[in-house]
């Protein structure tokens, strides 16, 4: 059966390169910066590790930390036959083993995945989803959230995350410290230069920021792409982005701060009402360009091509 094998999928070089740019210069960024630090003498062999050690452990208990805060629940065959039938068929297309599968008790509609490779994936739900959803618009769903675990999405935001929190630890530790006069703090005849390092490093993290929640965008149109060519419908993934966008706007903000945690990972941000969402500090694109490109990418798929 050709809809059960693996599936080759295409991918975006365009947008390939520009998550590669993204990738490059985050890595010059922090490059030079680390260069900086040491040349002014700023200690990093106890922050780093630190550091370390807090990404390492986000990264092995996403699965359950998310869990815990969107109070997921992991639901069975016999549970949800039907969800799990349609994971499982989009699973083998990926040619990955069958994720765990949660479901989430609210109204809002939406979706997550997480893990941290295809043999650790979890697939979450809302019950609100699987309501307004055709069976059609979800399995799309379905396949631009595996997409994310196929194209190995948590571990290339983990080392980017891991620069930019180590550059937010050192930046409150070197406002402490002047503070209170240490390390060559406001007491000392080294003030002027701790201030210097003190506001470079501001200016890092806030570049380093722009950069990873670029970065964080451009892995959505990655899933979007990816995931429309595994489930072959793009326009039902369009369709579908369209739905929960338009039933999320209607949603009180008591019942979107439930996945307010999870919202890096939801298809669709649950944003609360008027907080905006200012394309530079947002970890989504914006919808209509997602669904301009899906719609694009169905008439190439009509026409054969890519």
């Amino acid at each position: 059966m050709t809809s059960t094998t693996t599936r080759k999928f295409h991918k975006d070089r365009g947008l390939v390169t520009r998550m590669y740019f993204t990738m490059f210069m985050l890595g010059i960024l922090y490059a030079v910066f680390a260069l900086f630090l040491l040349g002014a003498g700023t200690p990093l062999i106890f922050v780093a590790p630190i550091v370390g050690i807090m990404i390492v452990v986000q990264y092995y208990m996403s699965d359950k930390l998310i869990l815990m805060s969107t109070g997921a629940k992991e639901v069975s065959a016999e549970q949800q036959p039907e969800l799990h039938r349609m994971v499982k068929l989009l699973a083998d297309r990926y040619g990955m083993p069958m994720p765990r599968v949660a479901i989430i008790d609210t109204a809002i509609p939406n979706a997550f995945a997480t893990g941290r490779n295809p043999k650790n994936a979890l697939v979450a739900v809302t019950t609100g989803i699987q309501q307004r959803l055709s069976e059609r618009e979800l399995q799309a769903v379905i396949g631009h959230e595996l997409a994310h675990v196929a194209n190995r999405d948590m571990r290339v935001l983990a080392i980017a995350n891991f620069l930019v929190t180590l550059t937010s630890f050192l930046m409150t530790m070197l406002f402490w410290n002047m503070l209170f006069g240490g390390m060559g703090g406001r007491r000392s005849n080294n003030g002027g230069g701790m201030m210097m390092v003190y506001l470079v490093t501001i200016i890092v993290y806030f570049i380093g920021q722009l950069l990873v929640l670029a970065l964080t965008r451009y892995r959505e149109y990655g899933a979007d792409h990816t995931g429309a060519e595994i489930s072959g419908d793009p326009g039902a993934l369009a369709d579908a982005l369209e739905k929960i966008s338009g039933t999320v706007a209607g949603i009180p903000d008591k019942d979107l701060r439930k996945l307010q945690t999870a919202n890096a990972f939801l298809i669709i941000p649950a944003a609360l009402k008027g907080q905006g969402s200012m394309n530079l500090f947002s970890t989504h694109p914006p919808l209509q360009e997602r669904v301009k490109r899906l719609r694009e990418l169905e008439a190439r798929m009509r026409y054969g091509l890519r």
